[in-house]
């Protein structure tokens, strides 16, 4: 809602409270202002200006050159390429000196050798938006009324100095959807008087029973509806500062009737519909559900079939309007029309929704009755709108009003003790004090001893309850004046458990590490339900998917990343690290629901390391994801527990996939995917893996242990062992861990030979064994026994061979 400030000024004195400090007291009482907008910030030095003279310009065909009279002694010369633009107007005019919205700085310029001093403005380039200027002025300068006083300061008579407050209402204060509704507000806010606009008009003597008749047959839908009868009407342009509030609000300005009906349903938040009599058709005005199939052309032109959950006015016969929500091209208020018959009735927001819902119809009249009005303003804004139309539009109000009014409303009756206002608010107020509070609010109050009850206005439709009554005493009491306590009782302070700290450990360091986190959906379909599954069961279907692609929960996570590295891949996005920490499904029988566990899965692809100056490429291995993960588990502490065994697995390469054991145990694999899925995705070497977090988290590691740095040297030897092809690194790894005892800090393997002068079958792998003692420095003969030991281990275990 937009409110401009010089308009509430109508209904409450704001003396001595700029809009600023209003916008604060109103967000500080329950409403947000979102912001303030000055109309004319930043403009300076327009005025009012007579042409007194326009000739085309000699060297120029879509130029004019004008005299223009702007109150300052001789006439000035302005070049002016509008093409409405004429003698004897009253124009807007931007003088030497002058500054226009964006800092646009009017200075003395010459246009294909005629000077030019000052420029005559169109409202755009006075900063009024383009949808909110009228059609006749969309294109070209705007043409003030005669009476306008050359010299004088153009933006004021626009009404253009003003500020206009955006209210961010919440759907239950629909009361502040008016200007009357924000004058209640704001006068409770300050304590001061609403003043409420008069409504008195004289009428002529004829009535306007003789010319109408109101029929409402969906008395539920509309169980008020209040018809006026204005004639002889002269339809001519608003008067400027009904247009400059109607701007201001974020409506366009159409003609003197039209504007009325707006006004009225800013001012009152009653919306109103002028029908063009003479044009109805007929003397009688019938409410009723519309037929199915039933056809309405509305005024934007738009043929719209009905249902019977749309309600219509028509004519008897004919559809008119869609109640509540826009009227029917048909009866449309026109140029020369003559009488007016004025609408003004209340329709149930479900009624109004629907058809608004249906035919993508949202409008500032719909918005209200959807949100609830005050039926109480019925009448009261016919009535204002009547005397407009007499004033404004040279109408004379036909006697009296036809209605049909089943209405049946009572204001809202609730009680509250003060004991309870000052339990939940934490104050001690007095009753008095609650008292001028709703006296403030214009609401009727008694009192019982401790207990107040407040008849609620129907304009407050949202007071309905008692924790209704406290909001409204906490909000003019003013939250900062509300007492800071703390709360009473022992409490927990929350934490992270140990689960909960390493699931987020596992996230930074990932993520530290190059990866980026995915989210994916837990639905896939039935092809890859099962691919990848770390623990096979029946796939869990979902009783009533939405498509085939999501019918089934998901086994294994690593589909779904595979199927993210597919599309940025397809999109020249070919190196790409992902992880998902992310829930699988595993089915316990058709009778049971399915087990969720978590599960950790990461995909890479592409380049892992680019530095093209350096002309370094490392493209993605093996090595480099088993790195990853092995430093994730020396972060949770399980790197001695954790294994890599060379293993098989569908969907996945057969010579570069390995099984991992946490304490035995498998908790989930890694590799490289099978060619022929690369393939099928369109995807460079790819590689994967999964584990079980829950089972990688839960597992019992040992204490943090620290070790000083060793101050005697440490003794490497190096060996080559032959071994037969089969044989796993690894197991050769371990032992000779087993039997190189204490001393044997490190080994690793630094080199794989296969080629010439090697037997069939067999292979070089070579070792790379770290000795030392923190406590003293080995001798060659420490050294010799325990790398003996190696030695005899591995060829009784292995049947390896020092490589001559």
């Amino acid at each position: 809602m937009y409110v401009s400030y010089k308009w509430l000024q109508d209904y409450v004195d704001l003396s001595g409270v700029t809009p600023v400090e209003l916008a604060e007291k109103i967000t500080k009482s329950g409403i947000e202002v979102e912001g303030v907008d000055v109309l004319n910030e930043g403009i300076r030095g327009v005025v009012v200006g007579h042409v007194l003279e326009r000739e085309q310009h000699p060297n120029a065909d879509k130029l004019n050159k004008c005299l223009v009279d702007i109150g300052e002694g001789e006439p000035v010369q302005i070049i002016c390429g509008a093409a409405n633009v004429d003698k004897g107007q009253k124009v807007a005019v931007a003088t030497v000196g002058a500054v226009l919205p964006g800092n646009f700085k009017i200075k003395r310029a010459k246009l294909r050798g005629e000077e030019s001093n000052g420029m005559i403005c169109s409202l755009q380039e006075l900063g009024i938006e383009s949808k909110l200027v009228a059609k006749e002025y969309s294109e070209g300068i705007y043409v003030f009324h005669q009476g306008a006083e050359v010299g004088t300061d153009a933006i004021e008579l626009l009404h253009r100095d003003d500020q206009v407050l955006e209210l961010g209402l919440t759907p239950n204060r629909a009361d502040c959807l008016s200007m009357l509704g924000v004058a209640y507000e704001v006068s409770a806010i300050l304590g001061r008087e609403v003043k409420l606009p008069t409504t008195d008009h004289e009428e002529s003597a004829e009535k306007a029973s003789d010319y109408i008749q109101v029929v409402v047959e969906a008395q539920e839908d509309n169980p008020l509806y209040v018809a006026k009868v204005i004639k002889n009407v002269q339809i001519s342009p608003s008067p400027l500062w009904m247009q400059g509030r109607l701007m201001a609000a974020g409506i366009r300005p159409h003609n003197n009737v039209v504007d009325i009906t707006n006004y009225i349903l800013l001012e009152y938040g009653q919306p109103l519909h002028a029908f063009d009599y003479d044009r109805l058709g007929s003397k009688q005005i019938l409410v009723r559900r519309a037929k199915d199939g039933e056809v309405i052309e509305t005024l934007d032109d738009a043929k719209r079939t009905l249902t019977s959950d749309h309600l219509l006015i028509t004519n008897g016969q004919e559809p008119v309007a869609l109640a509540g929500v826009m009227g029917g091209a048909n009866s449309e208020v026109q140029s020369d029309t003559k009488t007016v018959l004025l609408e003004s009735a209340y329709f149930t927001g479900a009624t109004v929704r629907k058809a608004s819902k249906d035919h993508g119809l949202r409008s500032e009249a719909s918005a209200r009755f959807e949100k609830g009005v005050d039926p109480n303003r019925t009448r009261a804004a016919a009535e204002r709108a009547a005397q407009l139309l007499a004033k404004y539009a040279g109408g004379d109000v036909l006697e009296g009003s036809v209605e049909a009014d089943t209405l049946k409303v009572e204001p809202a009756v609730v009680s509250v003790t003060l004991e309870k206002i000052n339990r939940v608010l934490g104050t001690e107020m007095v009753m008095t004090d609650v008292e001028d509070i709703f006296a403030r609010l214009q609401f009727e109050t008694s009192t019982d001893n401790d207990t107040i009850t407040v008849t609620a206005p129907t304009r407050r439709g949202d007071i309905v309850i008692e924790e209704d009554l406290i909001e409204e005493v906490g909000r003019l009491y003013g939250y900062d004046n509300l007492a800071s306590t703390l709360p009473i009782g022992s409490s927990t302070p929350g934490h992270l458990t140990a689960y909960q700290s390493k699931r987020r450990m596992v996230r930074r360091y990932l993520e530290g590490s190059g990866l980026y986190q995915a989210v994916t959906y837990s639905l896939t379909n039935e092809a890859k339900a099962t691919q990848y599954a770390l623990e096979n069961r029946e796939p869990v279907q979902l009783a009533m998917p939405m498509s085939e692609d999501r019918s089934i929960l998901r086994l294994s996570i690593v589909p779904q990343l595979l199927e993210v590295l597919k599309y940025n891949a397809a999109r020249q996005n070919d190196s790409l690290a992902v992880y998902e920490t992310g829930a699988v499904f595993l089915s316990n029988g058709t009778d049971e629901l399915p087990e969720e566990r978590e599960h950790l899965a990461g995909a890479i692809t592409g380049l892992w390391q680019s530095h093209p100056w350096q002309g370094e490429k490392k493209p993605v291995d093996f090595f480099v994801l088993k790195g990853i993960l092995e430093g994730l588990f020396e972060k949770l502490g399980l790197e001695d527990a954790v294994e890599f065994r060379q293993s098989e697995k569908a969907g996945m390469h057969p010579g570069r996939t390995a099984e991992i054991y946490l304490s035995g145990t498998s908790v989930g694999f890694i590799g490289q995917t099978h060619p022929t899925v690369e393939k099928e995705l369109d995807l460079k070497e790819t590689y994967v893996f999964e584990l079980s977090l829950k089972a990688i988290l839960e597992a019992e590691v040992s204490p943090l242990h620290y070790e000083a740095i060793p101050r005697f040297p440490s003794i490497t030897r190096d060996i080559a062992l032959v071994v037969d092809k089969e044989k796993a690194a690894g197991d050769l790894e371990n032992i000779i861990k087993e039997a190189g005892g204490a001393l044997l800090k490190e080994v690793h393997v630094f080199d794989l030979y296969e080629g010439e002068r090697m037997e069939p079958g067999m292979k070089s792998i070579a070792f790379s064994l770290k000795y030392f003692d923190p406590e003293r420095t080995l001798t060659d003969e420490d050294v010799v026994k325990a790398h003996d030991k190696v030695l005899n281990a591995v060829k009784e275990k292995a049947g390896a061979v020092l490589r001559g």
